[in-house]
């Protein structure tokens, strides 16, 4: 059961790595394939996004990261559902200000992919 567990970790590790690639290049096809129809995305402003909204945001330029680092993360896989916690250090593209934020993502595996179901972000 271990080595099955590491292995889900691994794939969702992987699922998020593509994701902070994705958000950096703006790549609408990664970002719709990463994410679930359902998604709700939370920043820390408190302002909430559907996946539609969320896509749109960075593929139009309207938010968006030249960079995206990740630290401290932790997985916690619960059968089909993990639990991803992690620093986010980013700089945005447009106003080229940094943040800093502690970020709560949900993902759910269909099939062999880990989505994105929901996140939600925090001032530190």
């Amino acid at each position: 059961m271990t080595s099955t567990q590491t292995g889900k970790e691994s794939a969702v590790s992987a699922s998020v790595e593509a994701l902070r690639k994705a958000m950096i290049a703006a790549d609408k096809p990664a970002l719709d394939k990463l994410t679930l129809p359902e998604l709700s995305y939370g920043h820390s402003s408190g302002r909430l996004e559907n996946k539609a909204e969320f896509i749109e945001a960075l593929v139009s330029g309207k938010s968006g990261f030249s960079a995206i680092e990740l630290s401290d993360q932790t997985v916690n896989v619960v059968d089909k559902i993990a639990l991803v916690r992690h620093v986010f250090n980013g700089t945005r593209r447009k106003e080229g200000d940094k943040m800093k934020l502690s970020i709560l993502t949900v993902w759910l595996q269909q099939h062999d992919q880990w989505k994105l179901l929901a996140r939600q972000a925090a001032k530190l």
